[in-house]
């Protein structure tokens, strides 16, 4: 074995096989812990990035390569940890381990909602991960809740308070099949109303920074029955021990919360230092908190922003998956969580907090409502955070005045109804909505009373919503963190006057003037809100002009849905006259989000290139729907756009819609369809430029000299094309496997080896993006073939074509994804060679072939060659 620091590169140096999806390093922590025990915890969060109109996260030009912030730090940090990787010293994959199996953690609700729909399988791991620490730590699951949507629960009033922790418990509740010990506060934001809250709702306990401590002192006994407090409001407090929090009270039971204080040293190392490097460096700086007084248990427990694992520290997810199963337990270190700890330790201390604090402010909460300068960086002010909470308060209050009123036209109850439309959130279908207004209606609702129940339930929805810490938390109001709860209140407003026709917005506008940008461009909150917020709403007319426009390049089914909507396409007709293309139709929209719907007739003409005009109206009965088929179709038989729109215009009225009112995504996916045989053309022209010139450009390089721009720029684009085209090619012939000409199949991959060849010579950056995803899509297609369905006859064939794509693969893209393949093989590899070895002797022949292609996927093989009757390797 090879003595390595395992660095955030290379993690482990052993051919010993680790397995931690099915052999955990902790065996017996069921009843006992003593000595020293770690606790990571990991804070997992994304604010909630969704338009509140579509339910969808929009392209964030900021997060390129990627769509979203959040698939960015996806694709860094949850994956990672899910599928963290340890590698040995060639840089080969030895095994792969879910930290959060080992990780203390809670994940916002709002980010959870979203890793369920963008990633199924990174999300069920997630569970698995806590069902399994459930099984090693006798019941208690390394997953805690959070409050809903990430408020500063001091500044919230006490009915929001309740309904974030209850909001944050069902969620918890309905994922993880388990009621939560603990939870997360946003920003580790507490004062005492917040602990009673916490308390009533059954939370046993909380964790905080050792700042926010005010003094503790032991838990009274018969020998002792009133020790002297300590002080330890400058963060001295001990982290190494569980402490009592006793809440105020007159007469009865003592009430309390336990709460744990992590190391704020360490975790500020963590955070920014290089603690995380290595495995190493990580015990090495545990192993300093460690008290040498011979007690009999200590727990030392770190606390840092989840995605410090891989998105802030690169890497970084490796040095920890290796400290999980090797570093600490050699050490003798239990690795555990606050809610096992706590059920085997209870706390001998307690403790009082300072009055109200949090993890990220020295002013307490300041930096949610005042200019305090943390998060300014001394540049701008923040004179803007007080009117802005000033604002929202107002509104908050002024939502609550018009639910409670208007709510008890339909519930029972109007505040027990938002505390259980969690409920709805999690689940839209039209029969769990319809079980949850059941339980709370005070009369069987119609359709109009069901919308405005919804109404009124999303309004309060978003008015939570609006109280997103994040829109507090830098420097400038403008942000889109700032600009998203403002998208929020906006649409709370308008849910408002949809029920009661009651218009707030002008006052709001008023009171976003107080608000002061550091942006020129701004200057207030109003201007904000006109140029960034209303610009962003959306119509039941605007999803129909979407989907008339869209409908001239995609064939939509009877029923089909956008976004957050379903269509039920009633009526629809096309027609194309020369350059023109007119389609007429009518159309039945629902909102998932509130039922509301609109049968609704639209038009749209195509006028050729970018030009579109589309007109949207309410369906009026089928008489003036036919006559309105009748005449447009008329009219386009003159082949006149000016009569078509005179026409559209006479029946629709002015208003229109054209390729700019698209939501953003299709908008963007036309416009490339649009621009294809303009690209296709010049694709020929780059490629015939090159072709013409593939020798002065070869001289150029033969000889060292800087080739011109216009030249090397054709022979990337027609290489790139030419590469693409092969890999396409290819990928249809392997569609069903195995495929029908293998010999077809083995001249693309050539082919393939001569592009690559000769885009070295001409020292060409290609176009990858595209090429790594299809050289993906096949490798895992192959792959699942080669292992899940081994047949003596192609498996060995598909194999070695397997290894020449990756090969070619490398040659192409200069970082050629293979995560999930690699994840697949390793997944796979450990059931199949049991298997093989006791076929007969046409299915251990399987086995080198196999075993060969770890070479190209960069995993280490070495527990399986001893395995007789496995052959060596090739060379």
């Amino acid at each position: 074995m090879v003595d390595l620091s395992p660095s955030t590169e290379t993690a482990h140096t052993s051919h010993e096989p680790l397995l931690a999806d099915t052999v955990a390093p902790h065996d017996n922590l069921a009843s006992t812990t003593t000595g020293v025990c770690i606790t990571v915890h990991g804070h997992f969060y994304q604010p909630p990035r969704e338009n509140p109109y579509l339910g969808a996260i929009e392209r964030q030009s900021s997060a390129a390569p990627f769509h979203n912030w959040n698939e960015r730090i996806h694709h860094e940090c949850y994956r990672p940890n899910a599928f963290a990787r340890i590698l040995n010293d060639r840089g080969e994959l030895i095994d792969i381990v879910n930290n959060f199996e080992y990780l203390s953690f809670n994940i916002g609700p709002t980010l959870m909602s979203w890793l369920e729909q963008a990633d199924p399988e990174v999300y069920q791991r997630i569970l698995e991960a806590d069902r399994k620490s459930c099984d090693r730590l006798n019941g208690h699951g390394n997953a805690i809740a959070q409050v809903y949507n990430h408020i500063i629960l001091p500044l919230a009033n006490e009915r929001d308070k309740y309904t974030q922790i209850r909001w944050g418990k069902a969620d918890f509740k309905r994922r993880f099949g388990r009621s939560p010990e603990g939870m997360w506060l946003a920003e580790t934001a507490v004062d005492y109303p917040t602990l009673e809250a916490l308390v009533s709702e059954g939370i046993r306990f909380i964790i905080l920074a050792p700042s926010q401590a005010q003094r503790c002192r032991p838990q009274s006994t018969a020998d002792q029955p009133n020790p002297e407090w300590i002080e330890v409001g400058g963060s001295q407090v001990d982290p190494s021990r569980p402490y009592r929090c006793y809440l105020p009270q007159n007469g009865g039971e003592p009430r309390y919360i336990d709460i744990f204080f992590y190391d704020g040293p360490i975790s500020r190392d963590m955070g920014f230092g290089e603690v995380l490097e290595c495995s190493q460096h990580l015990a090495a700086r545990l192993r300093q908190a460690v008290h040498g007084d011979h007690r009999d248990t200590q727990i030392i427990s770190v606390a840092t922003d989840g995605e410090t694992f891989g998105h802030h520290k690169g890497g970084s997810e490796k040095a920890l998956a290796y400290a999980f199963t090797h570093e600490f337990p050699n050490l003798g270190w239990t690795v555990t969580n606050f809610a096992h700890y706590l059920s085997l330790h209870s706390p001998t201390w307690e403790v009082e907090l300072k009055s109200v604090t949090a993890w990220s402010c020295s002013h307490g909460v300041e930096r949610w409502q005042d200019d305090c300068g943390c998060g300014g960086g001394g540049v701008w002010h923040q004179k803007w955070r007080r009117p802005l909470r000033d604002t929202l308060n107002w509104l908050r209050d002024a939502l609550s005045a018009i639910y409670e009123t208007e709510g008890t036209r339909f519930f029972r109850d109007p505040w027990a109804a938002r505390d259980e439309y969690v409920d709805v959130l999690g689940d839209r279908s039209s029969t769990n909505i319809s079980h949850f207004l059941s339980r709370h209606q005070t009369h069987p609702l119609n359709h109009a009373e069901r919308v405005d129940a919804l109404r009124l339930l999303e309004m309060q929805r978003y008015a939570l919503f609006m109280f997103t810490s994040c829109g507090w938390f830098f420097e400038e109001v403008s942000r889109p963190e700032g600009v998203q709860i403002l998208r929020y209140a906006s649409r709370a407003l308008e849910l408002a006057e949809e029920v009661t026709g009651e218009q707030l917005e002008r006052q709001f506008v008023t009171r976003l003037r107080k608000i002061l940008s550091n942006v020129d461009l701004f200057g207030n909150g109003a201007e904000i809100y006109r140029q960034l917020v209303v610009p962003s709403r959306t119509t039941l007319q605007q999803v129909a002009a979407h989907y008339a426009i869209r409908s001239l390049f995609q064939d939509y089914p009877r029923e089909s849905r956008i976004y957050c909507y379903r269509t039920q396409q009633l009526d629809y007709q096309l027609r194309r006259i020369g350059s023109l293309t007119l389609a007429v139709g009518q159309l039945q929209l629902t909102s998932e989000i509130t039922c509301e719907t609109a049968y609704l007739v639209f038009a749209v003409l195509h006028l050729g290139g970018w030009d579109f005009h589309c007109c949207i109206q309410p369906f009026a009965g089928r008489r003036l729907f036919t006559q309105l088929k009748t005449e447009l179709f008329a009219s386009l038989e003159l082949a006149s756009a000016a009569r078509v729109i005179q026409a559209m215009n006479r029946t629709f009225g002015e208003q229109s819609y054209n390729l700019q009112h698209l939501f953003a995504e299709d908008r963007h996916r036309i416009m490339r369809l649009l621009s294809q045989s303009t690209l296709t053309q010049l694709d020929q022209l780059y490629a015939q430029v090159y072709r013409d010139n593939f020798g002065v450009l070869m001289a150029f390089h033969r000889d060292e000299l800087d080739v011109p721009q216009e030249l090397q720029v054709a022979a990337e684009i027609a290489i790139s094309h030419r590469a693409v085209v092969a890999l396409r090619s290819l990928e249809r012939e392997t569609s069903d496997l195995p495929p029908a000409n293998i010999d077809l199949c083995l001249s693309y991959l050539t082919e393939l080896e001569a592009i690559a060849n000769e885009a070295h010579q001409l020292h060409c950056t290609l176009r990858t993006t595209q090429t790594c995803q299809i050289v993906e899509r096949i490798t895992l297609r192959m792959l699942w073939h080669v292992l899940y369905t081994p047949d003596p006859e192609s498996a060995p064939t598909t194999a070695q074509m397997l290894d020449q794509l990756l090969q070619v693969g490398r040659q192409l893209c200069r970082d050629l994804p293979c995560d999930r393949a690699q994840e697949l093989y390793l997944r796979r590899l450990p059931q199949l060679i049991p298997t093989l070895l006791k076929g007969d002797f046409d299915l251990q022949a399987l086995i080198p072939p196999l075993l060969h292609l770890s070479q190209s996927l960069k995993v280490d093989v070495e527990r399986w060659r001893s395995l007789a009757p496995i052959p060596s390797l090739p060379a």
